[in-house]
């Protein structure tokens, strides 16, 4: 198992170089100027003297290879630059706003847990019956709804009619991740109820379902012991890439809530132009994805037999 998880690892280490290598020459080949940049964001005004110098402490006027070189020996130490916009640290920036990413993550990832498994199952179980049929059409209704349309919703009712939350900040405490996380898990459980309906549904199936309800073992037990833990690899997988994208920050729902987190974090540096917290967004999204990876492949190890049987015969 240790040699197993060393050459993934292992694996990984160009899969992120490659990464940071290609976002340093997108970021660094525009047509706009770096300083010209830092000018016009912060509103001051430098002669081509203060520029020429400012270039070279930058090692703007060194070759690419070179400072790419430069760059990552920084990054590597915690040093990603400092802001075009603020002039803050982009580290200790970009580490401000994780926490908040972080909290509504794991809110939302257990808001749609408990939605969509019992769903699912149920749907499963009672198919094509009444409520087989309802857990589908609304599932198909929750999946069609954009992020941006369900969110503007819950504000109508929630906030503007009932005056019951927040309508945007996270300065209301645990009320004020309630929208925010019921946007996001309402479309990642009708996806996800519907995904657990066919893997159950799969499961059911089988050949060793028919021989335990053959040897009279009850159904209950054939379902949870049996059926949720051969489908739990799809779980895992649907899981782990959920939890990928939500670290790397909801843009849009982040946004609309004001929710001060990673992706309105990137949404306003994109909108400036504010390259070295772009550069600190995509590497944060490159190890997020790869670690995620790294712990789904591990989770496969246990979970499933033929694969770790396989491994054990190569």
């Amino acid at each position: 198992m240790k040699n197993y998880i060393a050459k993934r690892f292992l694996l990984l280490i160009p899969i992120l170089l490659g990464i940071t290598l290609l976002s340093f020459l997108l970021t660094n080949s525009g047509a706009s100027d770096v300083i010209s940049l830092m000018e016009a964001n912060t509103g001051r005004v430098m002669s081509e003297a203060e520029k020429s110098r400012l270039r070279a402490d930058l090692g703007l006027d060194k070759p690419i290879v070179q400072q790419y070189v430069v760059w990552l020996g920084k990054v590597l130490t915690g040093d990603m630059g400092k802001s075009f916009v603020s002039g803050k640290p982009v580290f200790s920036t970009f580490l401000s706003k994780l926490p908040a990413t972080v909290y509504l993550t794991i809110t939302s990832i257990l808001l749609t847990v408990v939605i969509s498994i019992p769903l699912g199952i149920l749907s499963a179980v009672r198919r094509n019956k009444i409520a087989d049929y309802l857990i589908r059409f609304l599932s198909f209704i929750g999946n069609s709804l954009p992020n941006f349309f369900v969110s503007l919703l819950l504000i109508y009712f929630f906030s503007l009619k009932l005056n019951l939350l927040p309508v945007m900040g996270n300065s209301a405490g645990w009320k004020s991740v309630i929208l925010p996380t019921m946007t996001l898990a309402l479309s990642m459980a009708s996806k996800y109820t519907r995904q657990v309906r066919a893997v159950v549904l799969e499961e059911l199936g089988k050949d060793y379902v028919q021989g335990a309800q053959a040897r009279g073992v009850g159904e209950k037990r054939i379902l949870y012991f049996s059926v949720l833990k051969s489908s739990m690899l799809t779980l895992v997988t649907l899981l782990a890439l959920s939890i990928g994208s939500l670290l790397g920050g909801t843009a849009i729902v982040e946004s609309i809530f004001m929710w001060d987190g990673v992706g309105k974090m990137a949404v306003d540096a994109i909108t400036m132009r504010d390259y070295p917290v772009i550069q600190a967004y995509v590497i944060w999204m490159a190890v997020i994805y790869v670690c995620v990876n790294l712990v789904t492949d591990i989770l496969y190890h246990y979970l499933d037999p033929r694969i770790r049987l396989g491994q054990e015969g190569a």
